[in-house]
C-alpha cells in the first residue's frame, strides 16, 4: 500500500501543481512502475481518481486539521490521498495511517510525525469535520465555486443533481456492432460468461459492473466497443444513409466515426488535427474492420485539406470543457478556468462557421459537445442561427433530452446536440 500511496501522491501533485492531464500522468506512472500487478494498478488508479474527484472536500478537511498549511506539495498530496482512503475505501484505517507514515519518510523523514498526527486526529474528529465540510459549497459539492455558480445560474434546483452525478462512478456501456450481431444476442453471449448487462438503447448494453475489455466476448473480432450511451446518440441524430458523403470533424479517438460506419454504407472522412490521436482512429477502424479516409487537418481551416466536394452530413464534435464527462475525468474540475469556457466558445463558433461552408444544400450538420455549460452549447447555436438565415435547427426528441441537452445520470454522461439543416 505504501508504494501505491506514494505514486498516487506524486500523480495528484502533477495534476494540481503542474496542470497536467491525469490520463497522461497515469500512463507515464504505469510505464515506469511496470512491476505493479493488475490489482495494484487498479488501486493506484482509484486513489488518483478518487482524490481528484473529492479534491476540494479533502482540502477543506485537511486545512481544518492543520495549524498551518502544508506547502510541500508531495507531502500535502500524500495526506489528501490518505484522507480519501480513510473515507472511501475498505482498507483498514490503521493500516492506511501506518503506510502513509512510512511513505512520508521517503518524502521527508521529519514529516512522518506530522502525517501520523494529522490522520489520527481525523479519525478522532471525523463526524465534526464532515459536518463542517458540508457547510461550505466547494467542499460539499467537491467542485470549484465558479463551476457551482455557473450551474446554479443555468439549471437552478437541478444543479445539485448534476454536480452529484459528476462525482459518481461512470457506467460501462457497450455499443454492439450490428454488422456482426445485435444487442439481444450479445446480451445472451455476455450472460453465458457470467457478465450481467442491461439493454439501454438500440445497440447499447450497460454492464452491471465494469470489466476489462479483454473479458468481452469477441472484442478483438470487432463485435463490440465501449462507448457511453449519450455519445451513441450522435449516429442516430445525424441520420446517415447508404451512399452519403460524410465528414466526422474532430474525430479522434474514433468512437462516433465507427458508429456511423456501422450504421450505413457511407463514404466517410475522419478528420482530426492531432496525428498522434488519429492513431486511435486507425486502431479502432482496424479492429472493427471498417474503412474511412483518415485525414490530419484542422476543422477551422478546411482550405488546407478539403478537396472541394460538399458533404451531405457533417458531425461537428467540437472541442469543449468536457464538463459533461467530468466523472470520467475528475482532473478537469481543477484544470479548467472560467476564461477557458469563453475560449472554447470562440473556437467552437469558428469551427462551426468553417464547416458550414462544406455542407451541401439540403444537408445536415450535427453540432455536438460533451458539455453542460450553455455558453458552449445553446449560446453558440443561437449566435450561429442569428447570422445564417439559410440554417434551420431541427427539433430532437431523444429520451431524456431537453432542447438538445442530455444531463449526466446513471445511464449516460452529459452531452449537447443541435441538428442544423441547410436550405437547398
Amino acid at each position: 500500500m505504501q508504494r501505491i500511496q506514494l505514486e498516487a501522491a506524486k500523480a495528484v501533485g502533477k495534476v494540481v501543481r503542474d496542470g497536467r492531464n491525469l490520463t497522461q500522468v497515469l500512463g507515464e506512472t504505469l510505464r515506469k512502475q511496470s512491476s505493479l500487478n493488475a490489482q495494484e494498478k487498479g488501486a493506484l488508479q482509484d486513489l488518483c481518481y478518487g482524490t481528484l474527484r473529492y479534491y476540494a472536500r479533502l482540502n477543506f478537511i485537511l486545512d481544518n486539521l492543520l495549524q498551518r498549511r502544508v506547502q510541500e506539495t508531495p507531502l500535502r498530496c500524500l495526506l489528501l490521498v490518505a484522507l480519501y482512503q480513510l473515507q472511501h475505501t475498505r482498507a483498514g484505517q490503521y493500516a492506511i495511517v501506518d503506510q502513509a507514515v512510512n511513505a512520508a519518510k521517503l518524502f521527508n523523514p521529519a514529516a512522518s510525525g506530522l502525517v501520523n498526527a494529522v490522520l489520527r486526529n481525523f479519525l478522532r474528529r471525523q463526524p465534526a469535520l464532515l459536518e463542517a465540510a458540508d457547510q461550505n459549497e466547494e467542499s460539499r459539492y467537491a467542485y470549484p465555486q465558479w463551476w457551482i455558480d455557473t450551474l446554479k445560474r443555468q439549471y437552478g434546483e437541478q444543479a445539485a443533481a448534476i454536480l452529484a452525478a459528476g462525482n459518481e462512478h461512470p457506467p460501462m456501456t457497450l455499443r454492439v456492432n450490428v454488422r456482426h450481431t445485435n444487442a439481444t444476442e450479445y446480451q445472451s453471449l455476455l450472460a453465458s460468461q457470467g457478465i450481467a448487462a442491461q439493454i439501454v438503447g438500440p445497440v447499447a448494453l450497460k454492464l452491471e459492473r465494469p470489466i476489462p475489455v479483454e473479458r468481452l466476448p469477441n472484442f478483438e473480432e470487432g463485435w463490440v466497443s465501449v462507448q457511453d450511451g449519450g455519445a451513441q446518440q450522435a449516429a442516430y441524430l445525424l441520420d446517415v444513409r447508404d451512399g452519403m458523403h460524410v465528414l466526422d470533424a474532430c474525430a479522434a479517438p474514433g468512437g462516433k466515426t465507427a458508429h456511423l460506419l456501422e450504421s450505413a454504407d457511407i463514404d466517410l472522412v475522419a478528420l482530426d488535427k492531432e496525428e498522434e490521436r488519429l492513431q486511435r482512429v486507425h486502431q479502432n477502424l482496424q479492429r472493427l474492420h471498417l474503412d474511412a479516409r483518415v485525414v490530419c487537418g484542422d476543422a477551422a481551416t478546411p482550405e488546407a485539406w478539403w478537396d472541394g466536394r460538399p458533404f451531405q452530413r457533417i458531425l461537428a464534435d467540437v472541442p469543449c470543457s468536457a464538463s459533461g464527462v467530468v466523472r470520467r475525468h475528475p482532473d478537469i474540475k481543477w484544470l479548467r478556468r472560467p476564461e477557458d469556457i469563453e475560449s472554447f466558445a470562440a473556437q467552437q463558433a469558428q469551427i462551426l462557421e468553417s464547416l458550414w461552408l462544406l455542407l451541401a444544400g439540403d444537408g445536415k450538420l450535427l453540432y455536438a459537445t460533451c458539455s453542460v455549460f450553455a455558453r458552449e452549447n445553446q449560446q453558440v447555436i443561437d449566435a450561429f442561427l442569428s447570422r445564417h438565415g439559410e440554417a434551420t435547427r431541427i427539433a430532437l426528441s431523444a429520451t431524456g433530452m431537453t432542447d438538445g441537452q442530455l444531463l449526466p445520470n446513471e445511464e449516460h454522461d452529459g452531452f449537447f446536440y443541435a441538428l442544423l439543416h441547410k436550405q437547398a
